[in-house]
């Protein structure tokens, strides 16, 4: 067996994790098991849960090894069955950040037996020759369970043949593979190697730089090699040396140095005059050995190392010089965007905040970069650095909440919520991973409603709620009585992925097709057929993560733009210039009736309030905040509630 583990730039983006784990085994027990390989990414991670992929792993190896009496099939359910416990405790504890970001896949091997399963975007391609097979579509997905937790589910056996290849690749290096048609090349390379692969690689390297991911080959062949993990990033592509570029600099100033090292070294092995000497009596001395070369020798190594102790100094000298430069220059830009304040204009706020944002980021990498320089030059960086962040949170209305009010907690209920709605002060919080609903009045009372169904989005709608059960299925909530209503599918392979409503009509946004599907209103909770909201002529949503109507629709993107359409076609883009950039925002809510758009970006753990023009109003961020899942704004506009993990906080404009 060979194995190739490749890692795409593992630091490209802060909160997401990935890792393989291969497992061969340690002794004559363990070879009646065969082989055992993991792969796993997190998406949005916690920094509690930076080694969660590690511990999952671990759980999942000692369990497939723990009994070598039984078949590979079998040990591996059981160690998926120990792995769904272990999540469950997790999620018990309040900790389900998880739950939609992990992806997951499990191998073994066996004298060409292959057993595995997956949850989430991973792909598992089995490359025949120049066949290329998808063999993870003969899983049957199944919808996770509620308690008992069920995340990991089926298993698929089959036999496969020597030289068959298995390729498993999280999802971004799947679609980089697919769209540079890199899996046809793969599966040319004969005999397999490192260096076809790496040579593969080395021709798309710009390409390669902008994706995040891994990719785990398993070459099945009776050749063992051992697996060795490949990171690929910016530092495997270094910048070619130049010697005389590197050394030219200090030949001029190391000149007179290198004279003086080479007259002392000149001094120390020239032969002395003995005729200048009165002569000696002759004495009988004992032979030594001639100190010549081991002399040499020494002092060679002297002179090296202080030559290189020389360089060594004036480039840290040169570096300094340089970051004192950027310093200033940073300086002069912070004074400038000062200036811009005094004049108290709106304008000039946009000024100096774009100024401001720029010198935070300069200064930012500057830190990164001084740990190793005098402590009052770090002293002066770190000083400008506060100084800037103060007045950027100043004109960036971002508020710091050290202790934000708890308004309820879920604890023994037995209910762990992953989505809320707030109808008639009353908040009602489901899930698309457990059955029934749970509603807090507004004396922070809670309570179940026992319904046999799961729930994936939820708006008010009149006296009612209505809640959309993928794919298509809407519940109707009016007072106590509930009852059930299809919508039309609209088309193939759809997915409703957010929803809202605005005088009756319906809209749904599909984040895959890129569409927005509209359905009017007709009597008595029945709707009419699906209608294709967005203009023939307009390009698609591709990209928005979420949606708001208030008579338009507006369109989040989840990297730092909002997109307002009106009557199917885009009106303007807002790119949003505040601070902290957004990382990547989750939710936008917004009406007819309020002033605001709300958007929550659970990264940088606050939540953001602007008006109809894009121009910040408000930002709420506190530690607390480590598990953002949803909001819910009341009808004034006034008050604010947040779902972090198993705490419903209260924020009051």
């Amino acid at each position: 067996m060979k194995v190739f583990e490749f890692h795409f730039n593992p630091r490209l983006k802060p909160d997401l994790i990935f890792d393989s784990f291969c497992y061969e085994p340690e002794n004559i027990y363990e070879k009646r098991m065969g082989n055992l390989y993991l792969t796993g990414l997190l998406k949005n991670v916690l920094p509690q849960n930076l080694r969660f992929l590690d511990k999952l792993a671990k759980v999942i190896q000692k369990e497939y090894y723990r009994s070598t009496i039984i078949k590979p099939e079998k040990a591996l359910k059981e160690s998926l069955k120990e792995a769904n416990e272990f999540l469950e405790q997790i999620a018990k504890k309040g900790d389900v950040s998880w739950l939609g970001n992990l992806s997951f896949a499990a191998l073994s091997l066996k004298n060409y037996e292959l057993n595995f399963t997956k949850v989430g975007d991973l792909k598992i391609f089995l490359l025949r020759g120049e066949r290329i097979i998808d063999i993870d579509q003969k899983l049957k997905f199944e919808e996770i369970t509620p308690w008992p937790l069920k995340i990991f589910g089926n298993i698929v056996s089959g036999k496969l043949a020597e030289d068959d290849l298995l390729l498993v690749s999280t999802k971004e290096v799947t679609d980089f593979f697919e769209k540079e048609n890199l899996l046809t090349e793969i599966g040319k390379i004969w005999p397999f190697n490192e260096k076809g692969l790496r040579e593969i690689f080395d021709k798309r390297k710009k390409e390669v730089l902008k994706i995040s991911g891994l990719s785990l080959i398993i070459v099945l062949t009776k050749e063992a090699l051992a697996s060795k993990k490949q990171v690929i990033s910016e530092k495997s592509y270094p910048k070619e040396f130049n010697l005389k570029e590197v050394f030219s600099p200090y030949l001029k100033s190391l000149g007179e140095r290198f004279s003086l090292f080479i007259n002392i070294f000149k001094g120390l092995i020239r032969k002395p005059k003995l005729g200048k000497f009165p002569k000696l009596p002759k004495l009988a001395m004992p032979k030594f050995p001639r100190p010549g070369k081991k002399l040499i020798l020494i002092l060679a190594l002297i002179f090296f190392l202080a030559l290189g102790f020389f360089i060594s100094q004036l480039q840290e000298e040169k570096e300094l010089k340089e970051r004192q430069i950027i310093l200033e220059e940073i300086q002069e830009k912070v004074n400038r965007a000062e200036s811009f304040l005094i004049l108290k204009t709106p304008q000039a706020e946009v000024e100096a905040n774009s100024l401001l944002k720029e010198s935070f980021e300069e200064i930012s990498q500057l830190a990164k970069i001084v740990s190793k320089t005098p402590k009052d030059f770090q002293s002066q960086v770190f000083s400008l650095k506060e100084a800037v962040s103060k007045t950027l949170f100043e004109l960036n209305k971002l508020e710091v909440i050290e202790e934000p009010e708890l308004f309820f907690e879920f604890g023994g209920q037995g209910f762990v919520p992953q989505k809320m709605v707030l109808f008639k002060d009353e908040i009602y919080f489901f899930s698309p991973h457990l059955q029934n609903l749970f509603r807090v009045n507004k004396n922070a009372q809670g309570e179940v409603i026992e319904v046999n169904q799961k729930f994936n989005l939820a708006v008010p709608f009149d006296e009612a709620i209505l809640f959309l059960s993928k794919p298509n299925q809407l519940t109707i909530l009016k007072g106590e009585e509930m009852f059930f209503v299809d919508l039309e599918e609209p088309y193939p392979d759809f997915s409703f992925d957010d929803f809202a409503s605005f005088r009756r009509y319906l809209y749904f946004l599909d984040k895959k097709s890129g569409q927005i599907i509209k359905y009017p209103y007709l009597k008595n909770f029945e709707w009419g057929s699906a209608q294709l909201w967005l203009d023939r002529e307009e390009k698609k949503a591709m990209g928005a993560s979420s949606l708001a109507v208030d008579g338009s629709i507006w369109l989040l993107d989840k990297n730092s733009s909002l997109s307002r359409y009106y009557i199917g076609r885009l009106q303007e883009k807002i790119v949003l210039e505040i601070f902290p950039a957004p990382k990547e925002l989750k939710k936008i809510f917004t009406s007819a009736t309020l002033p605001y758009l709300y958007l929550l970006e659970p990264v940088q753990k606050r939540i953001i309030i602007l008006d109809k023009k894009g121009q910040i109003v408000k930002q709420f961020q506190s530690q607390k905040f480590d598990n953002l899942l949803d909001f819910a704004i009341s009808e004034n506009g006034k008050t604010i509630y947040l779902l972090n993990g198993l705490k419903v906080y209260k924020i009051l404009l």
